[in-house]
């Protein structure tokens, strides 16, 4: 294949002939990249012809045992033999702020342990390890035989059996996490047994500035200029733990156009929906959850601008609300471009005409995409009762309902609250997020030891609380229950100054006296959640019963006659689980642009203004001078990915990481919905910048050594 010298940028003209070839190649096998494929279905044959490489069983499993999931909604992998993980300095955010104080802020100035007695254990970060994917379909169907589809009770039997599944996997061993998840919307149960690192702690993380470089305006973009990593530890039983499976590393990182391969957990995408979901998302779902995110960036950043422990406070939950934004914007875009609803409408009419043609499965799913419009209906009528009193920002629930305003003090007093009453119930009978399996995550959460500042707990709530009442309006029985004659400032300060569920021992307490303790308790916090129970298990009922039961019933008969017309040759949605997908180091063609998908150091230093959010920190521009400014930062790559691949591991075909994932360009935003090769882009850092970065900048030898790589240069490390 004709590549491009990797050390310099190409000028826009430079190499055209080359990418219009490319173009036409690639015009022959179009979206031959597109999936994001389970690990027991990874089309090699498809890669071999492409690429001339056959992955065997082997290097499949090698890769995914060397790549871990991070519990809180990112990727990660194993890069040494003694547990160091690679992953997103955003993925760590959290981590970093919860270690943070106003003595030794680590999140503007970084953090590094020399030694590892000075790595720092992250409160609330568990990493997962797939070791095992078990087909449970058939004895999942047999527990429900004699039902009528999507009634209570074969979703209570369905439950049930996977509850007995789940804790027959884990046999009672706090290191294991099983869990079933539903592939292609319920055609295939898979049991997915995972080994689970509670014992996570923070080795490396740049200042905030360095990853991220170019901020709001830049994200989403390419070029790019961002250093978006860190480095944590697992450790087990007191030790730093040591995986049988790992990626070596690639100093040199890839060339254009080369094979490369990017394993992660992607959150979750809508490729297989029907028409009628779509529109929901499109006038409903997304544009509410805008206004929403919008007024509370808007809040928080005027907030910020207080003082500098305010802004300090506030940077975490403001960073991730932009990017929140900003994805969901591009999603909504992509739902309202010309062309996206007819294509799909065609592609739907296919599917319906093809189960028309046949008796047996027009019989099981014909009325299906009518009993889905149904329950969409349904769910449109009373959505915003159900975001606000239950929890659920589209057709699936939510964590918390949206009057919290991300008060982490309601969400410690909902879960133990919670905890209390299903903890004593058999697992059918459990709410679903409440099963064996999310147990010990959900006890992690509750009795962590990271602080919250009651000021910024009193202003997310009052946010929330103020917008409770604009949504369902000052009359409605919930408002009048919860607020009473109270402003929304008055019970916010109120709950926060008076609660004490800031303090763990507190918290130990009531989770280990379970309902006893939680009935005596007179904390407000309690009160309130414990007043506030009946009303959101009332609307979860009504949302089981009337919309997710008879949709979830309909998705799964569409799903049995698409595996019976082209079985597992299509890839299953995303579900936060491990996925593979492959492609190449590519360059977008285009009228607007023909740049080399590699950016350098030299370009980050000239796109510096010295303002944020284009300002390098201190410890770049003293060793500047040091530095090799030709050497590759960034890349872009045609890889399918989307919200929850950020600090997937990009490796080559020896398993050598060459990248880091961290963001996908605008076209790829659309992704939680369709794959365009032609334009769609993985933006990643180079395994080159990431050394340079350690060695030269911030003296970071240890970490190098532990990879394997000489040393490449020494600095200072942040303070």
């Amino acid at each position: 294949m004709c590549s491009q010298p990797r050390r310099r940028i190409a000028a826009p003209s430079a190499g055209l002939a080359c990418a219009l070839l490319v173009a036409l190649l690639a015009s022959s096998i179009a979206h031959a990249e597109e999936g994001m494929w389970t690990f027991d279905n990874f089309p090699k044959a498809a890669v071999a012809k492409q690429y001339g490489f056959a992955p065997d069983q082997a290097w499949l499993d090698s890769a995914r045992r060397s790549s871990v999931r991070l519990a809180g909604g990112c990727s990660g992998s194993f890069v040494s033999a003694d547990g160091l993980v690679m992953t997103n300095h955003h993925c760590v955010r959290a981590c970093i702020a919860q270690l943070s104080s106003r003595s030794h802020d680590y999140v503007a100035g970084g953090f590094y342990a020399p030694e590892r007695e000075s790595e720092l254990r992250c409160p609330e970060i568990e990493l997962n390890e797939l070791l095992s994917m078990t087909d449970v379909t058939a004895r999942l169907t047999a527990s429900i035989k004699g039902e009528t589809p999507g009634s209570r009770e074969a979703a209570r039997k369905e439950q049930s059996e996977q509850a007995t599944i789940e804790k027959e996997c884990a046999g009672g061993d706090e290191k294991v996490r099983c869990e079933i998840v539903a592939l292609y919307h319920g055609g295939i149960y898979e049991l997915y047994k995972y080994r689970r690192y509670q014992d996570v702690r923070l080795v490396f993380a740049p200042e905030q500035t360095v990853p991220k470089f170019g901020g709001d305006p830049d994200n989403f973009e390419f070029p790019r200029w961002a250093l978006d990593a860190a480095f944590l530890r697992a450790w087990d039983a007191g030790a730093p733990a040591h995986p049988e499976h790992f990626f070596r590393w690639s100093s040199s990182g890839p060339e254009e156009n080369e094979l490369v391969f990017i394993s992660g957990n992607p959150g979750t995408t809508h490729r297989l929906l029907t028409a009628a979901e779509y529109v929901y998302e499109r006038d409903v779902a997304i544009p509410e959850r805008l206004f929403e995110l919008a007024e509370m960036r808007g809040a928080l950043t005027l907030w910020s601008h207080q003082s500098a422990e305010t802004a300090r406070v506030a940077s975490a939950d403001l960073l991730s609300i932009e990017n929140s934004y900003k994805g969901l914007r591009g999603r909504h875009e992509a739902l309202t471009a010309p062309d996206f609803m007819p294509r799909k409408l065609e592609s739907e009419a296919k599917l319906r005409l093809a189960v028309r043609k046949n008796a047996a499965l027009d019989k099981s799913a014909g009325g299906a995409w009518d009993a889905i419009a149904k329950s969409v209906e349904t769910m449109r009528a009373r959505h915003k009762e159900f975001n606000e009193i239950e929890g659920t920002s589209s057709l699936l629930p939510r964590a918390e309902p949206l009057w919290f305003g991300g008060a982490k003090l309601l969400r410690l007093a909902r879960l133990l609250v919670r905890a209390a009453a299903e903890k004593q119930k058999p697992a059918a009978e459990r709410l679903r997020e409440w099963g064996e399996a999310k147990l010990p995550a959900i006890e992690q959460t509750i009795l962590s030891s990271a602080p919250f500042a009651k000021h910024f707990e009193i202003l997310k709530l009052t946010f929330g609380l103020t917008r409770l009442r604009e949504q369902l309006t000052p009359s409605h029985p919930f408002v009048k229950k919860l607020l009473g004659e109270k402003s929304p400032e008055e019970l916010a300060t109120q709950l926060v100054e008076n609660s004490h569920l800031d303090d763990l021992a507190l918290r130990k307490q009531l989770y280990a006296g379970g309902q006893a303790a939680i009935d005596a308790s007179t904390d407000p916090a309690i009160v309130l959640a414990r007043a506030l129970d009946a009303d959101g298990r009332a609307m979860r009922r009504w949302y089981e019963d009337e919309v997710a039961a008879p949709q979830t019933s309909a998705e799964e008969a569409i799903a049995r006659a698409r595996f019976a017309i082209s079985g597992t040759n299509v890839y299953p949605d995303a579900t936060f689980s491990p996925r593979l997908s492959y492609g190449s180091v590519k360059r977008v063609t285009s009228a607007q642009a023909n740049m080399a998908p590699f950016t350098d150091f030299a370009g980050a230093f000239e796109h510096q203004t010295g303002r944020a959010p284009f300002a390098l920190p201190e410890s770049w521009n003293r060793a500047k001078e040091k530095l090799d400014l030709a050497l590759p930062f960034d890349f872009e790559s045609d890889n399918d990915i989307i919200g929850g691949n950020s600090g997937s591991p990009v490796f080559n075909q020896k398993q050598e990481i060459v990248g880091l994932v961290f963001d996908g360009n605008r076209a790829s935003l659309g992704g939680d919905y369709l794959y365009d090769g032609s334009v769609n882009r993985a933006v990643s850092v180079d395994s080159a910048a990431l050394v340079q970065a350690l060695g030269k900048i911030y003296g970071a030898t240890r970490i190098l050594e532990e990879l394997g790589i000489q040393r490449v240069g020494s600095a200072a490390a942040p303070k």
